[in-house]
């Protein structure tokens, strides 16, 4: 049997990132997944992005990951959310052609040299000296390799509920994966149980569009991936969604259904996502709310299915289908596929360390929904971190960890490997501090350096991103020579609502009045005089860039001299053998977390729950001396 560098368990989004990385850096990499055609398989929601989320699949691409450029390929409908508040939180949104999704990912993954599938399922790992030096798989191969990433799903001793019926399973009409589990178990990991679900599939052609409330996508649509050609895109026809609502009728009906609920009697351990719940869970703890927002979404273009979006469940089949046609719209519905919750195995994440490597094992890494998160994204940025790491380990090069105060993964691993969690963790742009600068716009300028020297970005666009950096460097070096007397603005002022000017201002101030844009300011500039406006009116992208850095210029600086002083913490670095047990004036609680955690940094340490400013005071004297 051939022998791997990397070997990644699971063809998930999450499985796609960490498999196809290394590959492109050269090394040998194996992606073992039961079913060639479920790689990339869509098991929720048939969409990509949405409120931080966005975010995470830009970071991903200007990495060199590839979910940026496959929901390009395969969206139906793209739209930008929060577009009427700041820049901080605006977020990219598609909805994908759930099959075609698929395609792409398989596509893309056979696609790419050195990298093999194979149609199987591992149900052991090989350890030796606590190093990985293979797996052992369900048809009885044996495969050897220098790292083993793994990327289960929600696959681990997968039980699937909808009522009182249980199935054993990690998605509808796929197998469960068992062993695996059990085998970390015996080399010592902890594990602990998770639960997550996913809507009813009702048929398109039986609901009454005509009385619902439309929800089409942006007229001139932004793609995630830098690798897409905007004057093809989009690539496929745009199709809209639509909106309805649950009352209180349906709210009576699903109550009926709740001594037959797994949630409620128990059948369900797992703890499940807070912020995604499931409708009879919605109707228990907002019991004061009438209504619930649903959104039907198309699950294809050719597809006669639609998806609809937060009435997850795990009610009876038949609660399910006579509440349905109480709603709005949905009076006559056919449901083709019931609701359902499914319960898993994961491994509470402060297991692994911030390269996503774990502790107990060297090689072996954790990524995705095995490390407690919900989400394609928040999987994704895992897989591709570990993919990364995997392989710059396995090259002798130094391995990459992201700070806090440069990505929304930087935040997402800091916050699983220094809290952990004990339910689906979910990205939400309120827990990145330094949200202003991690922007998507702004990815490329943050990122795509990490990509390159790793191998993963092409010099097409290193090149592309210098020269946006001198344009944007230009133009904010002039911003305070661009000066308008009243007679050449005030006629736009009075058009815009805003105070007429008696004396000359300059572009730098007047572009912070938010009814002013940028653009409509340099079309009235003396062009002869400052060339570079032209060439940056033909690039939208720094034209964006540099309209919010000069109208937030304020908060911005702000948050970097912010970021300044906590450098000096980040870069206190602590040894991963320190022994916290031998500090006496350190709480008990802080010497235990900090002992389970193993914190690179003080700055790490700093940010671990239960770990106090005394204690960080105390450590800080100690590393001192």
């Amino acid at each position: 049997m051939k022998e791997y560098d990397v070997i990644v368990v699971g063809g998930g989004h999450a499985g796609i990132e960490a498999a196809v990385a290394p590959a492109k850096m050269g090394l040998q990499v194996a992606l073992v997944t039961m079913e060639k055609n479920a790689i990339g398989r869509m098991s929720c929601n048939p969409a990509i992005g949405g409120s931080a989320k966005g975010h995470l699949v830009h970071e991903i691409d200007v990495l060199g990951g590839a979910m940026g450029n496959i929901a390009d390929r395969s969206g139906i409908q793209f739209r930008t959310l929060n577009k009427s508040k700041g820049p901080a939180i605006w977020a990219g949104r598609c909805q994908s052609d759930r099959k075609l999704y698929s395609m792409e990912a398989i596509k893309l993954v056979e696609g790419t040299p050195n990298l093999d599938i194979v149609e199987d399922s591992v149900i052991d790992i090989e350890v030796e000296n606590k190093k990985i030096v293979g797996v052992k798989t369900l048809s009885g191969k044996e495969i050897k390799c220098k790292a083993v990433i793994i990327t289960a799903g929600t696959f681990l001793n997968g039980v699937m509920h909808t009522g009182l019926n249980a199935t054993k399973g990690g998605r509808f009409g796929e197998k469960a994966s068992t062993g695996l589990t059990e085998k970390l178990v015996s080399i010592g990991f902890k594990f602990d149980r998770l639960k997550t679900g996913t809507p009813p599939r009702l048929l398109s052609s039986s609901i009454n569009y005509d009385i619902l409330e439309e929800q089409p996508g942006d007229e001139n649509p932004e793609p995630f991936s830098m690798r897409t050609d905007r004057s093809q895109f989009p690539f496929l026809p745009q199709v809209s969604c639509h909106i309805t609502y649950t009352d209180e009728k349906v709210h009576k009906i699903l109550e009926k259904g709740f001594d037959r609920s797994p949630m409620f009697t128990g059948l369900i351990s797992g703890v499940g996502p807070r912020y995604c719940p499931s409708i009879e869970d919605k109707i228990v703890r907002f019991s004061d709310k009438p209504r619930h927002q649903l959104f039907i979404e198309p699950e294809g273009l050719d597809d006669p299915l639609v998806y609809l979006n937060g009435f997850s469940s795990s009610l009876p089949e038949e609660i399910q289908i006579e509440a349905l046609r109480k709603i709005k719209g949905l009076e006559n519905v056919e449901m083709v596929r019931p609701a359902y919750a499914i319960e898993y195995d994961y491994f509470p994440p402060y297991q692994v360390d911030l390269t996503l490597e774990t502790k107990l094992v060297d090689g072996l890494y954790f990524a995705g929904q095995v490390n407690g998160t919900s989400g394609y994204e928040e999987a994704a940025g895992q897989g591709l971190m570990a993919g990364i790491n995997a392989g710059l380990k396995i090259q002798k090069r130094e391995e990459l960890t992201l700070k806090r105060s440069e990505s929304y993964i930087g935040v997402l691993i800091d916050d699983l490997v220094g809290k952990s969690t004990n339910e689906p963790y979910r990205m939400f742009t309120s827990r990145a501090e330094h949200r202003l600068l991690l922007r998507q716009d702004n990815a490329d300028r943050r990122l795509l350096r990490y990509g390159y020297e790793i191998g993963l970005v092409e010099d097409e666009f290193v090149k592309k991103l210098e020269q946006k950096e001198v344009l944007i460097s230009k133009v904010r070096e002039i911003a305070s020579e661009i000066k308008y007397t009243p007679k050449t603005i005030n006629n736009l002022l009075e058009e815009k609502n805003s105070t007429i000017l008696d004396n000359g201002e300059t572009l730098g101030k007047l572009v912070k009045r938010p009814e002013l844009s940028l653009k409509e300011l340099l079309i009235l500039a003396d062009a002869e005089k400052y060339p570079i406006i032209n060439a940056l009116l033909e690039d939208q992208e720094a034209l964006r860039q540099v309209e919010i850095e000069l109208k937030y210029e304020g908060y911005i600086v702000r948050q970097q001299d912010l970021i300044t002083k906590m450098e000096k913490l980040e870069n206190l670095k602590i040894p991963m053998n320190f022994d916290y047990l031998k500090l006496k004036t350190i709480s008990n609680e802080g010497k235990e977390k900090l002992n389970k955690i193993k914190p690179r940094s003080l700055g790490q340490a700093s940010r671990i729950s239960g770990v106090s400013p005394s204690d960080i005071s105390v450590l800080l004297v100690y590393l001192k001396s």
